[in-house]
């Protein structure tokens, strides 16, 4: 799969299938988040890999915005380190282990960490500092059949709305 047929087809993944993930493949979605471009190329991320049952299913029942992530056979914690731009540095690391988790046949969902009490038990939990921000955890796992974006078309604006050429208004040919 190339990298364009990856953004094409990637969707949104809450259920999994519990085959485990292999540590090459978690090696290879890692490399990829290392190799993102940050602010200043100051690399601020920390990742936290985090395959314990135990673990998984207490983020999940911290997480209410990401029950979902007990079920994962996997998740990483991406935590930052006095980012300049934490937000787009995040962003940039995530979407690379993202497209290198689709090509893989993995699926994921971004989990938002932001009321502050579930926040800082996760923290807690993953042992991470008070000095990092913990930004996301993203639960991982195969994608149960039907599931691989081929069947049917992302709900997306058509350009004419969201493109223009040379200024904006002037319709992207």
């Amino acid at each position: 799969m190339n990298v364009f047929e990856a953004i094409r087809t990637r969707l949104t993944v809450r259920e999994f299938k519990p085959d485990p993930v292999p540590d090459e493949v978690v090696d290879k979605m890692i490399r990829a988040g290392q190799w993102a471009a940050s602010s200043r190329n100051l690399q601020p991320w920390r990742f936290i890999v985090i395959r314990e049952r135990d673990t998984l299913t207490e983020i999940g029942a911290i997480a209410s915005s990401g029950r979902f992530i007990a079920d994962a056979p996997m998740a990483i914690a991406i935590a930052m380190d006095n980012a300049d731009r934490p937000d787009l540095d995040t962003g940039r690391a995530m979407q690379q282990i993202e497209l290198v988790a689709w090509e893989e046949g993995l699926g994921t969902c971004f989990v938002g960490l932001r009321v502050a009490e579930q926040n800082r038990r996760i923290k807690k939990l993953l042992g991470i500092p008070d000095s990092l921000e913990l930004v996301t955890v993203l639960p991982f796992g195969y994608r149960l059949d039907g599931n691989d974006g081929s069947h049917g078309i992302k709900n997306r604006k058509p350009l004419s709305e969201i493109a223009h050429s040379e200024r904006f208004g002037q319709p992207y040919a």
